[in-house]
This record gives structure tokens, sequence and C-alpha cells, in this order.
């Protein structure tokens, strides 16, 4: 998918469009990040999705053609550069947004695990005079094979 612009004015213009759109949708995730309720960050995924894309494969052209910005009115440019730079500052806070939810999802997973563990009770030895005790004795346990060793 590509921009549809007839010139360089054009262009930034939609790329600005673009650009601040981006900005929107990633803050309000960033929003929703910061007050713990990441279910509301995925309502708008598909759009978030869509114009990521856009917008990589439009920056890239741009970066390799820069001829195609170039035209447009220096005023226009400096926005497209004020908007790529909020952009920038809200990427940034995302990224700062999705590492604090996956340390906080990642103690939660460890804190369950931990707390499974140790409800388990553990064989008392080995060899054939090893005894189980309390749960583990009538706790089945699974048992992985690797036939290929």
């Amino acid at each position: 998918m590509a921009l549809a612009a007839e010139d360089a004015e054009d262009r930034v213009g939609q790329l600005i469009v673009l650009t601040e759109r981006l900005t929107e949708l990633i803050a309000a995730q960033c929003q929703a990040f910061e007050n713990r309720r990441p279910q509301d960050a995925a309502a708008q995924m598909d759009e978030t999705s869509r114009l990521a894309n856009l917008y990589r494969h439009e920056s890239t052209r741009v970066r390799a053609d820069p001829d195609l910005v170039a035209g447009a009115a220096r005023e226009q440019r400096l926005r497209l550069v004020r908007a790529t730079e909020a952009f920038d500052a809200v990427l940034a806070r995302q990224g700062r947004a999705i590492v604090a939810a996956k340390t906080v999802t990642e103690g939660l997973v460890r804190a369950i695990a931990e707390e499974v563990a140790g409800q388990r009770h553990q064989a008392a030895g080995y060899g054939p005079g090893a005894r189980m005790t309390g749960q583990a004795a009538h706790t089945a346990t699974a048992i992985t094979l690797n036939q290929t060793a």
C-alpha cells in the first residue's frame, strides 16, 4: 500500500496526516498501558498496524528518493519534521510503557510458577528406597522421553 500523491506538496500533506494519526493512536495505547489496561490498547490495533506499515513503507520511499518531498513548501516540510519529532517522542514513551507492562507480567507469571512449585511436594531421595511423601505420593507428574538420545 502506498500514498496516492499528486505532487510533493500533496505527499507531504498526506504524510503529516498519517504521522499525526499514528501519533494519536500510539499515545492512546501508551495511556492504556500506563493505566494498566492493556485490553484497551487492543481496540485500535488493526488501524495502528495498518498505518504503521504505511508509515514504514512511505518513510522508506522518501529516504530512498528525497525528491518525493523536496518540491513541497518549506513550511509544509517543517510541519512534517515537527510531526515526526512528536511521533518519535510517543514511540519512546510507548517503549517505556511496554517494558513496564512486560516486567509486571513476567513478575506475575514468575510468582504464580513459584507458588505452584512451592505447593508440590518433592520426592525424598533417589534409588530403590526413595519414598514420596504427602501429596506427591498421590500426584502424577509428566515425564518426557527423548527417544532419539
